[in-house]
């Protein structure tokens, strides 16, 4: 393990040092519920937090701090925590809209709630109270990332500033990706709007600038931030379709073709789509046919050309990290890891 990949590894550990604690404070306000209902945040909400993911945006606002010349940790764990908890807010009620049955490797939280509702013997229907307990799960790790951000310190406002800026923006895109009329396709302007504000800026452009925020950085780096955050929040689109469909279940913790059953438009599918014509891709309602359309696109190349895209993308955002004023050589060095990271291919 070299300096720069233990320094990534370090920075996951304060951050699940810090979140640890703060969950572990929050779950005292709400020790006004009994017993069993606070274990219930506790096992489908704190746990999840806690027990998954790659702290990618967490990493991102920390070495947006580090680039705008931060010296001091402490200064932006709160703003990481905070990140990671709109993220975990946000998976909470993805899954709830796109009917997803499972998460991370487990049972979606509004699955395992319903579930828990039916073996309880609890009045009214199942699934409703499934949905209904996993939003309000979701608008509750909303509100511990305000809570995490008090203790921010002198640059709170502009952090508060960007934090919003990152849910409006995310809001806006999920809506965007739920109201896509039929025949919507990637490529076009509003599918890549889309991708742009349901993920690439979510995922990298903001936690970078909440970061920079935080560490008092110049504009001239948040712009350079910004030239490197945007290609690879689109490869990261990119990566995240091709997972979708051929990632390994076990490793992307998601079932494979969700995208291809749900008629999502990608980059991947409308590549498809241009080089062969077909329809095969088109109504797709089970495992036999998400097969056959893994086959095609592989066949007509529109694989290929996605790889091609991602790591045209990354090299475009990893060039950017030299340009003039410059970052700190260790935040250069992070930042280009992360770039790798983010776009890793999870297959089997």
């Amino acid at each position: 393990m070299d300096t720069t990949t233990s320094q990534i590894v370090q920075v996951r550990e304060l951050v699940d040092r810090h979140l640890a604690r703060l969950l572990d404070e929050e779950l005292g306000r709400i020790s006004f519920l009994e017993g069993p209902d606070v274990e219930l945040v506790r096992e489908f909400l704190v746990e999840f937090v806690l027990n998954g993911g790659k702290r990618l945006r967490p990493a991102f606002a920390y070495w947006g701090y580090r680039a705008a010349g931060g010296e001091r940790p402490a200064e932006v764990l709160p703003a990481a925590c905070a990140v990671e908890l709109v993220h975990a807010a946000a998976l909470l009620l993805d899954d709830v809209m796109d009917g997803a049955d499972s998460r991370r490797g487990r049972p979606a939280a509004h699955v395992a709630l319903a579930a828990l509702h039916a073996t309880s013997g609890w009045r009214g229907d199942a699934g409703r109270f499934g949905e209904s307990a996993a939003t309000l799960l979701a608008l509750l790790a909303w509100s511990w990332a305000d809570a995490a951000l008090l203790e921010t310190g002198p640059r709170l406002g502009p952090a508060l500033e960007i934090l919003t800026q990152l849910r409006v923006e995310a809001i806006g895109g999920q809506y965007l990706d739920l109201a896509c009329p039929p025949g919507c396709r990637s490529g076009d302007e509003r599918t890549s709007t889309i991708s742009l504000y349901k993920s690439g800026k979510y995922t990298v452009e903001r936690p970078l600038h909440l970061g920079h925020a935080i560490g008092g950085g110049s504009l001239r780096i948040r712009r350079m931030l910004s030239a490197y955050a945007l290609p690879l929040g689109e490869a990261f689109q990119l990566r995240d379709d091709v997972n979708g469909v051929f990632g390994d279940p076990v490793r992307t913790g998601k079932p494979v073709g969700a995208d291809l059953l749900q008629g999502k438009a990608t980059y991947l599918l409308a590549e498809t789509r241009r080089r062969t014509g077909s329809a095969l891709l088109e109504g797709i309602t089970d495992q036999r046919g998400v097969a056959a359309a893994r086959e095609l696109i592989m066949e007509c190349g529109a694989l290929e050309a996605a790889e091609q895209r991602i790591a045209a993308l990354v090299d475009e955002a990893i060039t950017v990290l030299d340009r003039p004023p410059g970052i700190p050589p260790e935040a250069r060095q992070a930042l280009t890891e992360l770039a790798a990271l983010a776009t890793a291919r999870e297959s089997g």
